[in-house]
Formats: C-alpha cells, sequence, structure tokens
C-alpha cells in the first residue's frame, strides 16, 4: 500500500471549497480530460453526501475503466472520506482534509492505494501509480482552486 498526499492553499472559505470538492459535475470537468472522466451511476451529478456512492467511468493507461466509491466518512466542513467499493485497485481510500484559516482554506488530500497482483502490484505502485495518481490529484485540485477561487470574488 502507498500514501501520497497533497496540499494546496485556496482564496475562499472553507464551506465553499468543502462544497466544490464534493460535487460530481466539478470533479468530471477538473480532471485530465484525456480521461474522459464520467459518473455513471449512484450520484451523477450535484454534491455527493454520507454514505452515498458514485461510479465513474475513465480512460487510464489506455484502459476503459470503472470506479464505484462510497463516502464513508463525512464532518461538515473539515472532512469527508471516499472509499473504493469496486475498481481495478485492491484497495483505494482518498481523504479530503479541510483547514480554516480564516481568508484561507487548506486543502489536503490523502489517498491510500493498493494494487492487485501482489509482488507485481508492489512494483506498480512506486513504479507508474505513485507518481501517476500525485501528478492527477495535483491537477485536479489546481483546476478546483481556480474555479472556487473564481467563485469566491463573484460572490464574496
Amino acid at each position: 500500500m502507498i500514501k501520497i498526499a497533497t496540499e494546496i492553499g485556496i482564496m475562499a472559505p472553507i464551506h465553499i471549497c468543502f462544497d466544490f470538492a464534493r460535487d460530481i459535475d466539478l470533479h468530471t470537468q477538473t480532471v485530465w480530460p484525456h480521461t474522459k472522466e464520467r459518473a455513471v451511476e449512484g450520484v451523477t451529478s450535484g454534491m455527493i453526501g454520507q454514505e452515498e456512492f458514485v461510479t465513474f467511468e475513465a480512460t487510464h493507461f489506455l484502459i476503459r475503466q470503472r470506479l464505484s466509491s462510497q463516502i464513508t466518512e463525512y464532518k461538515r466542513p473539515y472532512l469527508f472520506v471516499d472509499t473504493m467499493s469496486r475498481g481495478a485497485f485492491k484497495s483505494l481510500k482518498h481523504e479530503h482534509h479541510f483547514i480554516d484559516l480564516g481568508i484561507t482554506t487548506i486543502m489536503q488530500d490523502v489517498l491510500y492505494l493498493e494494487a492487485p497482483l501482489g509482488p507485481l502490484g508492489w512494483i506498480a505502485e512506486r513504479v507508474v501509480l505513485k507518481s501517476y495518481m500525485r501528478q492527477f490529484l495535483i491537477y485536479r485540485n489546481r483546476e478546483l482552486k481556480s474555479r472556487i477561487e473564481e467563485y469566491s470574488r463573484e460572490y464574496y
């Protein structure tokens, strides 16, 4: 199992950052365009909440995949956790942390993942997946930050 952590500061109130981060429509708009990610089951639009689930379909490594996850922890506006229930990984847990610093919110992602296939999966985690998933999170968070800050300038 590997752990990937990222952090970004956003000039916006914590509740706005929290709600934008759990918005399914925004999620699909802020990931890498080449993945063609879309929500196909469960909560497919709007904000996902406690115990709800979503299935995303996306292309990674030239393979069309489905990943289903459920919100297993939910403490608005400080934390929500989605845990994979079905997908290509042996396990995947994604913690979304939000820290209120007044005019700025720190958004932290902590991703735990384990690849299948025993020793081959262990190698894949360290050689390919750690870097790939870190870059995926960094890209998405920068896109999300941009949208949140644009919204906040307009309405706050």
